[in-house]
This record gives structure tokens, sequence and C-alpha cells, in this order.
């Protein structure tokens, strides 16, 4: 196995073998991890020194009295990547509204405080009164702030306020929201910001399922490993430790051009699953749709299943909800002659 030229600086044809890399590329995440020890001291003491609002994650994996009786609260999921630019939001927006579609209550709550854009993909920018951060300080009331979707009745958006800044998020106030959304709705779907800042760290520590999305490029599948660590380490299912289950990591791989794989240009899917060591709940194929619906307001999944993207998406939230299905779109399409012949 090699990694391309163009990743490492070499000339062209000449490739280093994947085996090279690795010590480098883990040797540079393990020096991440440790500072990032230092960063994360505050939240995490303060994540641990009170008592928990939202119940344990047991009442989640399993039902509450057994024998099928009783209740459990919904799971919640985190759509997240240490790199920006990999399409977390587009992938969030398209995965609940393929969740509601299928008859599951489905929140979606916007985590990135400052620079929302959830809103604007789910066509809701103009609904926007109250946000996620005027519910922390108790300046309106949760289901105030709750936008439900016109074309979907099983979706609901919590937004994140344009105005305030990160630091208004607290592990408290964070978990009493989650709380409550987790009695109503059947999945609560995190979008997480990029980065290991306050709103990824928020977003990921009371995750039971953790997608990472990740493109086909070096740098994106490093920042996509030190945020597998940080849930694997920081999360409170890893703070609980053997008593629960660990958070369930998944990896989506967004703007996939099997063609550019097979020409050694970007890094194929055996690359991937070797650099980082998750299974595979999704590959999304280049489209230019993306851009087109997200200016229109509408997740691309809403597209059916005979555009690429929307296909694959549809496959992705099958995958998650238990069903098998084969990876498509992951070979190269067969060129016809008149395409090679005439461009």
């Amino acid at each position: 196995k090699t990694i391309p030229a163009f990743f490492w600086g070499g000339r062209k044809g000449c490739n280093m073998p994947i085996t090279m890399t690795l010590p480098l590329y883990r040797s540079s995440v393990m020096l991440a991890s440790r500072s990032s020890k230092i960063v994360n001291t505050r939240f995490l003491s303060s994540s641990s020194s009170h008592p928990f609002v939202l119940s344990h994650p047991k009442d989640v994996d399993t039902i509450i009295g057994g024998g099928g009786s009783g209740t459990k609260r919904g799971r919640i999921v985190c759509v997240t990547s240490g790199k920006g630019g990999v399409g977390k939001t587009t992938s969030a927006a398209s995965f609940a509204t393929g969740l509601a579609s299928r008859g599951h209550k489905t929140c979606v709550v916007d985590f990135d405080i400052g620079l929302r854009n959830l809103d604007i993909h789910l066509g809701m920018e103009r609904r926007v009164i109250f946000d996620f951060v005027n519910v922390l300080m108790e300046e309106c009331s949760l289901s105030q702030a709750l936008i439900k979707d016109k074309r979907e009745k099983h979706l609901s958006m919590l937004a994140a306020s344009q105005t305030r800044d990160k630091e208004s998020l607290t592990v408290e106030g964070v978990e009493k929201v989650l709380s409550n959304l987790s009695k109503t709705f059947d999945y609560v779907v995190l979008d997480s910001p990029a980065g290991i800042e306050s709103g990824a760290r928020h977003a990921m520590y009371f995750a039971d399922d953790a997608i990472i999305v990740t493109n086909p490029e070096l740098s994106s599948c490093r920042d996509a490993d030190k945020m597998v660590g940080f849930v694997s380490s920081r999360s409170r299912r890893a703070e609980i430790g053997d008593d629960v289950d660990p958070v369930s990591q998944t990896l989506l791989i967004t703007r996939y051009d099997a063609q550019r794989a097979v020409a050694e240009e970007c890094l194929s899917l055996n690359d991937i699953e070797e650099l980082l060591g998750l299974p595979i709940i999704g590959v999304i194929p280049e489209s230019k749709d993306v851009l087109t619906c997200t200016n229109l307001g509408t997740p691309i999944i809403t597209l059916g299943d005979d555009n690429p993207a929307a296909g694959a998406y549809s496959d992705m939230v099958d995958r998650f909800l238990g069903e098998e299905k084969d990876l498509r779109f992951i070979t190269p399409e067969p060129v016809s002659f008149f395409k090679r012949f005439f461009g």
C-alpha cells in the first residue's frame, strides 16, 4: 500500500509506502492528544462535579424493567469531525431528515455557537426566534425554541445562537437540554462544530453514537483520528467505564471520487479504513447537487434514490438503523465510447 506522491511532496510516481507514514502520523496525533489534556482540564472537572440529570447510558442501551416493559430515552447521536468543511452540517441535515422520514421523532441541534448554518440547510433561517443559548439562559422554554420542519412532521430543529460565543455552553446546561429532548424524541442529532473547542467537546460528551465525517484526504483523516481519540476517552460513557458500552463510532466518507481514488489522486476506502480503523457507515460521492440543495434550503436526501448523493445518504440512514446494505458509488462508472472519443 502506498500514499500518492502529492500527499508528501515527492516526485510524481514516487509513492511512499503507507506503513512508513503511519508512525509519523500516529506520533503527531499522540503529541496533539497530550496537549489537549491541558485544554480540557476545566471542562472535565466541571463535567464530573455535579449529579447528572440525563439518564444513565444503560437506559438507552436496554429497556428499563426488562421483559419489554418500561420506557427508554432517545439516543443522542453526534455528527463530528476534527476538520472544518468536510460536510458535517450537510450530513447532519440529511441524516436527521432520513430518520424523520422513516417515522422516528428526531430533533437536530446546532452546536456551532456564533457560526450557525444548520438553519440554512433546512430552510428555517427566517423562522429562528429563540435559540439554544436562550434556552440555556432560561430566556425562553425549550418548546418555544424548537422549530418544526414543514416537510417532515417528525423533524424539529434547535438553532445555535448567532450572537453569543461558545463559552456560553456549560455541561450542566447542555445536559439539561439534552435530557429534556431525549424524553420527547427518539433521536437527538447533534451537529458539532469543527475542532476540539467548547462546542465540539460539549456535543460529543453525552453522545451515545458518534458519526465521524471525513474527506478522502490525509489532513482530514488525521483530524478525524484525533476526534476518535477524544470520543473514546473524554465522553461520559468513557468516564463511566466498563459498566456501559462505549460510544458507538462509525465513519462517514464524504466527497468521494472513485475515479480519482483509482488514479491515486486521493485516498482510497482501504487507505481510510487502515488509518482510522472504524466501520464505514456510508460513502457519499462528490456531487454538484449538494451546493444547489444548500442554497435552496433543502437536505439533499430529499432528492430521492435516483440521485447518487441522496441515495448514498439514504443507505447510510438504513445502515444506522441496522439494515445491511452494500456500499454504492465506490467504483468508477464505465465511460462510454462516445464520451471517450468526443470528451
